[in-house]
């Protein structure tokens, strides 16, 4: 027992469900951490690869099996007429407005592209965006209403 005293002794337990926003806002900063490596990768000259796994059935014998394959990471920015650099933030399919009526970001490098995504994804962990991500998530869940 003589080295349990040396530690801090809390009577808290883990909560055993999350609110739908927390979970929402670490769903939206691990898309935000893809698109910073996929950045990075991009600048570097370094393919970004992220491995998922996909249940495929073998046409001989009828078994399931699980196979790691490549996750599609499509990127979020694009080049403007300037030669500039517009990132969109998305989540699910819709993009997510950051101010009224400015859903893009300008930058001006990759590097500033890099800085932008890692000031959002502070900005989402913060919990800045919360009503632009609930208005996402709900306009996300009525499109799979019947």
């Amino acid at each position: 027992m003589s080295a349990l005293t040396a530690l801090k002794l809390v009577a808290l337990k883990k909560p055993v469900h999350q609110p739908a926003i927390v979970i929402r806002r670490n769903k939206l900063s691990s898309r935000l951490w893809e698109q910073i490596q996929l950045a990075k990768g991009q600048m570097s000259g370094t393919p970004f690869v992220l491995m998922k796994f996909r249940s495929i059935k073998d046409k001989e014998t009828g078994v399931r099996k699980q196979v790691e394959v490549p996750k599609r990471i499509k990127p979020w920015w694009f080049q403007t007429e300037e030669g500039k650099v517009c990132v969109s933030i998305r989540y699910g399919s819709w993009i997510i407005e950051l101010a009224k009526g400015k859903p893009s970001i300008q930058v001006d490098s990759g590097d500033d592209l890099v800085k932008a995504l890692e000031t959002v994804k502070i900005a989402v962990e913060a919990g800045d965006l919360d009503a632009q991500i609930e208005n996402a998530s709900g306009s996300l869940k009525a499109g799979f209403r019947k």
